[in-house]
């Protein structure tokens, strides 16, 4: 885990008085009179069509008199979302669309968002309303007058609300904040929160040590800094959702906790390979029993029952993978059985290799508890590679440890 650290966590209040408030943005205006490009808001999207075109007349307003550009990053949304978003910049300058096709994931939009812009600050907030865009001027006079790295619109500081959270969602979140804990050095009253301000020197700082995994961004950036963060919170009410459904589901929670491994252990050894490994752990417990099952209790020949164990096990493993280890890049329809296909000739082959070397090494006078983990290991770094390139098709190579 990086050595990080949060210098400074301040309250920074929305309840100035409005001749204070016009004050501040008036100094910020006449800051961007030559026109520079002030601000960049990302916004992640998949299937919000009904809700963007609001947000961005909201923000519209409540961004006047600031430089700033709006970035929708959309997962290929089913319902066009960035359909919409295009006819909308098709006609004004200062918005843009970035449609990915073929990956996935809330954090590598955002990052992938705060790439693609000049802007020196870069607000990140949600495409479904429930975030307050009004505050995002008090956030960025809040950045720009006390130098600050992240401006966090907080949910638990003072003068916030969970809004009408349900009770359930209230216990999740106080249950993720209690183990962002294990890799974050301080207290942030609300690190999971996906609506945030961030200076963009501090993003190409700690850019190449984030993870990219899962929802949470925040916590992924504050996580991958190796010096103090200079940081605020601004309070606000979380909205209900008006219209669309919620992102929040079971494979939510699994990203999560694979955040938290990866800060945790990705700097050891990768977390994917970390879970194809622990899959395959899984896998020869499968095969044991199997195996058992078919010789000691339904008495079929040895050979047939070993047979039988290694295909169920294969295939054990394939699904686990796919769903797990392999889930932003599952295989679906078609391609699932020709993936299913390419994971047997890869592990088949792994296995002659597991056999091949451990039978050399025991020949060769090393003991044959050495011998056969060898054979193991070598066997798993030969399935973890061939199946990664083959059968979910992706590259070698890049600096993202988790995916």
């Amino acid at each position: 885990m990086h050595e990080s650290g949060i210098q400074e966590t301040r309250e920074s209040g929305v309840g100035a008085s409005p001749a204070a408030q016009f004050a501040s943005l008036r100094a910020l205006g006449e800051s961007l009179a030559d026109g520079r490009l002030e601000l960049a808001v990302v916004v992640p999207t998949f299937n919000e069509r009904a809700n963007i075109p609001v947000l961005l007349e909201r923000l519209a307003t409540v961004l006047a008199g600031i430089s700033y550009e709006v970035i929708v990053v959309d997962d290929d949304s089913t319902d066009r979302t960035w359909e919409a978003v295009r006819g909308v910049a098709a006609h004004q300058r200062r918005v843009r669309v970035i449609r990915r096709i073929g990956r996935r994931g809330l954090a590598s939009a955002c990052l992938e968002g705060m790439m693609s812009t000049a802007a020196p600050y870069i607000a990140v907030m949600d495409g479904d309303l429930q975030h307050d865009e009004t505050i995002l001027p008090k956030m960025l006079t809040t950045a720009l007058q006390e130098k600050l790295d992240v401006v966090v619109a907080s949910r638990n500081t003072a003068g916030a609300s969970m809004g009408e959270f349900a009770k359930e969602r209230v216990h999740l979140s106080n249950l993720g904040l209690k183990l962002s804990k294990l890799i974050l050095p301080a207290a942030v009253s609300d690190p999971m929160s996906g609506f945030f301000l961030v200076d963009r020197r501090f993003v190409d700082e700690v850019v190449y040590n984030t993870s990219g995994v899962g929802f949470k961004i925040l916590l992924d950036l504050l996580a991958s800094a190796k010096r103090p963060v200079r940081l605020a919170e601004v309070p606000y009410t979380f909205r209900t959702r008006e219209t669309g459904e919620s992102k929040l589901d079971f494979a939510t929670g699994l990203e999560y906790l694979y955040l938290l491994l990866d800060k945790l252990i990705g700097h050891v050894v990768p977390l994917r390979f970390a879970l194809f490994a622990l899959v395959g752990a899984a896998g020869v417990l499968l095969h044991l029993g199997t195996l058992a099952l078919l010789y000691r209790q339904a008495h079929v020949s040895f050979m047939n029952a070993q047979v039988a164990a290694t295909v169920v096990t294969m295939t054990f493993n394939y699904l686990l993978n796919n769903l797990v280890t392999y889930r932003d890049a599952r295989l679906r329809g078609g391609k699932w059985l020709v993936g299913l296909f390419t994971f047997y000739l890869a592990c088949s082959l792994g296995a002659a290799i597991n056999l091949s070397v451990s039978a050399q090494l025991l020949r060769s006078g090393l003991p044959w508890l050495f011998a056969g983990t060898a054979g193991v290991v070598l066997s798993s770094v030969w399935n973890y590679g061939v199946t990664s390139v083959i059968t979910w098709r992706r590259r070698l190579g890049g600096r993202n440890r988790a995916v």
